[in-house]
């Protein structure tokens, strides 16, 4: 018995000074070329793109503070360059946090709607000093970088960005490449959303560098376009006919997105929002 308490003790005592496996885990951050003087910066699930030129750095989302005190860093040992433009893909705290990083040297720039939202909700970020209503094109060390809002989609503020000497186009939130959206579309317009990736798709690019997961290309811009549309049509009319929420999530597959990231987790909640959307006056 003396045995049992004492093991039962160092175990508890154990549990209490130990930390949980995930406290221990070091967050995952690499750069990777796309292509020429091009980048695409890693933190964990998140992506920003930054554009090397001989008279400075054009940064992206700087995601969080300690990621981008992590790519200043790195910056300025890989190329001993300033950053010279930190451009926001939309106002959401979780890929344009720590903004405040680059300001020393940076000319912040966002959306006009992303830096009414940034300064009203107080983002944990620098101010955008630049906005845009509908257009944009920033040129430095002989680079170009083309701002274009698409329109409403994923928020009312995202930016897509072109760069044409390396035919890329960087797109946060809206475009997953091979996945399907998040969740039930928070802060997300329909059919705006659809009407936006038409936009995007009539660009001329490449290849496609999301905020999450692996690069793709136009094709995944038309491929989320038409599984919007295939479920918004069907969403739409069974909700018509009088159909439930829970009705409609049983009889909504979409089985040939089934390959699809997050297709288990995500239909159902995809399902929600287009019923909302479906709900809403004029649908």
């Amino acid at each position: 018995m003396h045995f049992l308490k004492t093991l039962i003790g160092a175990l508890l005592i154990g549990a209490l000074v130990t930390p949980p496996v995930f406290a221990q885990q070091a967050p995952v951050r690499e750069i990777t070329q796309i292509k020429g003087n091009l980048y695409r910066f890693r933190n964990n699930f998140h992506y920003s793109v930054f554009v090397v030129t001989p008279a400075g750095i054009i940064a992206t989302d700087p995601i969080n503070a300690e990621a981008a005190r992590w790519l200043k860093a790195e910056l300025a040992k890989r190329f001993n360059l300033p950053v010279k433009y930190l451009l926001y893909s939309h106002d959401h705290a979780d890929h344009i946090s720590g903004g405040e990083v680059f300001a020393d040297t940076a000319v912040v720039v966002s959306h006009d709607n992303a830096k009414r939202t940034i300064v009203g909700e107080r983002r944990p970020t620098a101010v955008p000093q630049v906005t845009f209503s509908d257009n944009l094109t920033i040129e430095l060390g002989g680079t170009v970088v083309e701002l274009s809002h698409v329109g409403r989609n994923h928020s009312d503020n995202s930016v897509v960005m072109r760069f044409p000497a390396e035919r890329v186009l960087f797109a946060v939130d809206f475009i997953p490449v091979n996945e399907l959206p998040f969740r039930d579309f928070p802060d997300g317009w329909m059919p705006d959303w659809i009407d936006s990736l038409k936009r995007v798709e009539a660009m001329d690019f490449d290849v496609l560098a999301p905020g999450h997961g692996s690069l793709g290309s136009k094709t995944n811009v038309g491929a989320v376009r038409v599984y919007l549309e295939e479920l918004r049509a069907e969403v739409t009319r069974l909700a018509r006919e009088g159909k439930s929420l829970d009705e409609i999530k049983q009889a909504v597959k979409m089985e040939k997105y089934a390959s699809w990231g997050s297709y288990k987790n995500y239909l159902p909640l995809n399902i929600e929002g287009m019923y909302r959307q479906a709900n809403r006056r004029g649908n």
